[in-house]
């Protein structure tokens, strides 16, 4: 699809998709709302309408909340692609997520943070971390940036911080536990609007970052050599995106859990449609994942019914299978 034209107009059909995944997402839970009432609590809400309070205090937030957290991660999966030429790169599986939960389970167990709008930070500061920790023992010397090296850092940093995150929930109050368990099993039920501030504000900053490299990627995904030969500024370049992956998986590990394989599957889905331009890559990648997750909360609310099955775990199931496939696809000898 190499037809800028082509290109909007498949922007254009993923945005219906997100809107009809919008509406099923209002009107589908453990209580349905048929499809007129959804649209009548949206232009005409009354508040002494039981259906209306549960479309627009709960269901709106959590919406808004799966929308913003998948574009992050699905953006952010993108960025580390381009920039370490890793086709496995994503937030979850380079420790980044681990890094993040890490940092706010420390917040909640020791300082008392209940607040997202609070933890939020510690989110930033454990995602940050957690990258640079990944990308220096990602360096094969000589030789720069090594795909192989980056993935078993990446999960060996994982594996690392998970077991220190266990060893701090074996030794906190019960209460925290159930917190954390809810959260780390990347459920969206329950999140306010209180949520969607900090993480739409963070959203923001950091799609504007993307947005300013994305030009930039193009050179970083041919490899730092080529990127200087076309005049990038790849220190700068390297700098401003690990900017952009610390607000945006941050803030979308902070608000919606540790949720896998998202940012690792929209970008593939993606390039399929644009090719190797990141300047289109990005915003396809954003509208991928905000409707992957999306989705996946929706099934999760349907299959288990009047239960729930966290948004992580379906995206976890779907993005599974594709990450082997993608493994067998791709070769990862070569930095």
């Amino acid at each position: 699809m190499k037809n800028p034209v082509r290109r909007r107009m498949g922007l254009l059909a993923g945005l219906l998709v997100l809107v009809i995944g919008v509406l099923c997402s209002l009107a589908i839970g453990s209580r349905p709302v048929p499809l007129n009432e959804t649209l009548r609590a949206l232009y005409a809400y009354d508040a002494g309408n039981d259906l209306h309070l549960i479309i627009c205090t709960l269901r709106v937030p959590r919406t808004l909340v799966a929308i913003l957290a998948g574009l992050s991660l699905g953006v952010a999966g993108a960025i580390m692609q381009a920039v370490t030429r890793n086709p496995l790169a994503e937030p979850g599986l380079l420790g980044i997520n681990a890094g993040a939960a890490l940092a706010v389970v420390i917040s909640v167990a020791a300082f008392g943070i209940s607040s997202m709008a609070h933890y939020v930070w510690f989110g930033f500061i454990g995602a940050g971390l957690a990258g640079i920790a990944v990308f220096l023992l990602g360096q094969a010397h000589e030789t720069g940036t090594n795909p192989v090296r980056l993935v078993l850092a990446g999960a060996g940093l994982s594996v690392m911080l998970g077991s220190i995150t266990g060893i701090v929930l074996l030794n906190v109050p019960l209460m925290v536990f159930d917190s954390f368990r809810n959260w780390a099993a990347g459920t969206l039920q329950g999140r306010g609007m209180d949520v969607v501030g900090p993480l739409a504000l963070c959203a923001a900053l950091g799609l504007a970052v993307s947005l300013v490299i994305s030009g930039s990627l193009n050179a970083m995904a041919m490899g730092k050599d080529l990127g200087r030969a076309l005049g990038v500024d790849v220190r700068l370049t390297w700098a401003l995106s690990c900017l952009a992956v610390m607000l945006l998986a941050g803030a979308a590990t902070a608000a919606a859990g540790p949720i896998g394989f998202v940012g690792l599957v929209a970008p593939h889905l993606a390039r399929q449609i644009t090719g190797p331009d990141y300047r289109w890559i990005l915003p396809y990648s954003a509208l991928f994942a905000a409707i992957l997750l999306l989705g996946a909360d929706v099934v999760g609310r349907v299959i288990a019914a009047p239960s729930e099955v966290a948004a992580g775990i379906i995206a976890c199931l779907v993005g599974g299978p594709f990450f082997i496939l993608v493994v067998r696809r791709f070769r990862l000898t070569k930095p």
